[in-house]
């Protein structure tokens, strides 16, 4: 039995996307007469264009306004061209580094190309929308902005918010500038609502306090109730936030990181979580998700492989998605080197600890000769057992040799 009206919100429940919403009883209500209407729901994600691509700890909301346009709403993408010049707070302890213009716009072009991967955008039905809140903030008066917006914030209620009030229990400094940033992120809900008819925000739940900026704004100001639903955050089995690689990020636009790296990063996940990512990462419909979640011991593989394609294939593509797999199958089912696979060109007599630094397995030499001390590198499906080895002809066939680190990180290194 449903436990909503709207079929977004039972999606939303039912994938585990839900973790909070500012009034789940009224927003069920605007979606189910919505839907039942045919006219779609409005509502927006936004991000700050802090770097030039989102990863995949983005990715969470970002399939939440997937599933809120395919359920016929209109998502909106908003990309903070303003807000990036003073830096959210939130899960912050200190200011963020001040980007100059050419940065920005560069970023900017980024993050459209991240959004693109999951929304359709267009200019018909529930196309998704992208705008940058820059185009209004750039002519903000500062008085009128402190008289018809900043008297209708409470300074006491702001100092409870999250984002301020750890910074304030750890001693850490908080300027003036990063202060504001929940009225401009509430003043953005509100210009959305005016312009595009936006009633909801759809976001990661670090942004709470931000998102009940805005929700309290659309209430003193314009006597609208606009709507905050939130996602968890998605973390692993030891508690780390999903996204991170090796204390890298893994990063959704293609310049950043290979279709087989994003690939492999779905195909290494730890057995507990083949589930919850099924749900969140996936399109694929439930009953194959409950079918898949409960395979076990090395059945489980299988959901692992499924769950890297699909995930790859929203992020990258099908046919990226199919590269990636078949690279994966011919370096770890056929003992030979995929096309796929990160490489990096040497001189014929590199040394061995030149090759991993080279190639990005390792930060330093330093670390090289600690993972062949551990038996943890590779050359050739062998172990490297001499840290000073230089490489020789015999090493390459057809101009190359493949190296690894540990059982799941593979390359190749090719003669100059």
């Amino acid at each position: 039995m449903s436990e909503f009206k709207s079929e977004f919100l039972n999606i939303m429940l039912e994938r585990g996307f839900y973790n909070q919403c500012t009034n789940i009883e009224g927003f069920d209500s605007y979606l189910y007469e919505c839907e039942k209407s045919g006219r779609p729901a409005v509502g927006y994600l936004g991000s700050d264009p802090t770097g030039d691509s989102l990863h995949v700890g983005h990715i969470v909301p970002l399939m939440m306004l997937r599933w809120f346009q395919k359920c016929g709403h209109k998502p909106i993408a908003l990309v903070g061209g303003a807000t990036a010049r003073i830096g959210d707070p939130s899960g912050k302890d200190k200011l963020r580094p001040f980007l100059d213009e050419a940065t920005l716009a560069h970023n900017i072009e980024g993050l459209k190309k991240s959004f693109s991967k999951f929304l359709r955008f267009g200019d018909s039905g529930n196309d998704a929308l992208m705008v940058d809140n820059w185009d209004w903030f750039k002519n903000v008066n500062y008085l009128e902005f402190l008289r018809d917006i900043g008297t209708c914030y409470s300074v006491n209620r702001m100092l409870t918010m999250d984002s301020v009030k750890t910074r304030l229990e750890r001693e850490q400094p908080m300027s003036f500038l990063e202060f504001n940033y929940m009225l401009l992120q509430g003043y953005d809900f509100c210009v959305l609502m005016q312009k595009y008819g936006c009633r909801a925000q759809i976001a990661g739940s670090d942004q709470w306090g931000n998102i009940t900026s805005g929700t309290e704004l659309g209430r003193r100001k314009y006597d609208t109730e606009l709507f905050g639903f939130t996602s968890p955050i998605i973390t692993d089995a030891s508690g780390k936030k999903m996204g991170k690689s090796e204390g890298n990020a893994v990063w959704i636009n293609e310049e950043k990181l290979s279709s087989y790296n994003y690939y492999q990063y779905f195909r290494n996940i730890g057995d507990t979580e083949v589930g919850k990512c099924l749900r969140i990462y996936t399109d694929l419909p439930m009953d194959e998700v409950i079918r898949l979640e409960s395979l076990k011991d090395q059945e489980i593989n299988e959901a692992k492989k499924i769950l890297a394609f699909e995930a790859t294939k929203i992020c990258r593509g099908e046919a990226e998605a199919k590269a990636a797999e078949e690279t994966a199958i011919k370096t770890f089912e056929q003992g030979s080197a995929g096309g796929e696979l990160p490489s990096v060109v040497v001189a014929s007599d590199c040394g061995i600890l030149d090759a991993f630094v080279n190639i990005g397995f390792c930060a330093s030499k330093g670390e090289a000769r600690r993972l062949i001390k551990q038996g943890g590198l590779k050359l050739n499906d062998k172990i490297v057992s001499d840290e000073n080895y230089h490489l020789s002809a015999a090493d390459f066939t057809d101009g190359q040799a493949k190296i690894a680190l540990g059982k799941k990180k593979f390359g190749i290194i090719k003669v100059a």
